[in-house]
């Protein structure tokens, strides 16, 4: 007698839903990476990134709250939140100190748009320039790159990227010719430049080479960053 065939028993099947990441947690993260570059005082702009990063962390935590089944990355969240919520505070906090302590006894805070003449008119020095010629100002900007390579000792500042890299030659009104303390030099390069020293206006605009437009400022620079 051939015995009955016993059917196959299998462990019972154990079921893993997925749970995708949440978007928001992801993003706040992106955020936070990016505007780390803020911490950089010549990019302190992006620090306002971690805005969006905080906002994003706290839209993924709600996400998740509310579908647990449907979305995972809670601690990836909280980190985006905390990170961008500090980096934001501690980065703003940094910059606003800086300001505040920047400019050497002695020195005047020029803003460079304030001997930029209007665009609308004629390419003048403006009433800040002629208020501040022959004054000892605290200034920033960029070295132009046709200044030169390597170490310079003497460079045309400019105040703005898009004014040294990508808006093809700046105006009279948006140059001063720098010279720096004999015996050093500073390198050429895309960061901003803090400088301090005596600033005066050209009584004759001055023709430099690789500019098509004469310079009406110059500056003899005391101390520098």
């Amino acid at each position: 007698m051939s015995a009955e065939a016993q059917p196959f028993s299998t462990p019972e099947t154990v079921d893993f839903p997925y749970r995708a990441i949440s978007r928001g947690a992801i993003w706040s993260i992106v955020f936070f990476v990016i505007s780390l570059i803020g911490l950089v005082p010549t990019f302190a702009p992006l620090l306002v990134l971690a805005v969006p990063g905080i906002i994003f962390a706290a839209f993924g935590l709600r996400a998740i709250s509310r579908y647990p089944d449907e979305y995972s990355g809670r601690g990836l969240a909280l980190f985006g939140l905390i990170a961008c919520s500090l980096l934001f505070v501690g980065g703003v906090g940094q910059n606003v100190y800086i300001y505040l302590t920047e400019v050497p006894d002695g020195y005047e805070r020029v803003q460079f748009y304030r001997l930029q003449a209007d665009t609308k008119g004629p390419d003048q020095p403006t009433d800040t320039a002629l208020a501040v010629d022959g004054k000892p100002v605290f200034l920033k900007g960029y070295i132009h790159p046709s200044s030169g390579s390597g170490k310079l000792r003497q460079f045309i500042l400019v105040p703005d990227l898009g004014t040294c890299c990508f808006g093809g030659q700046p105006r009279s009104s948006d140059m001063i010719e720098v010279r720096l303390p004999p015996g050093q030099s500073v390198r050429a390069n895309l960061l901003k430049r803090k400088l301090a020293g005596e600033f005066r206006i050209n009584r004759v605009a001055q023709k430099k080479a690789d500019f098509d437009q004469a310079i009406f400022y110059k500056m003899q620079v005391d101390q520098f960053k």
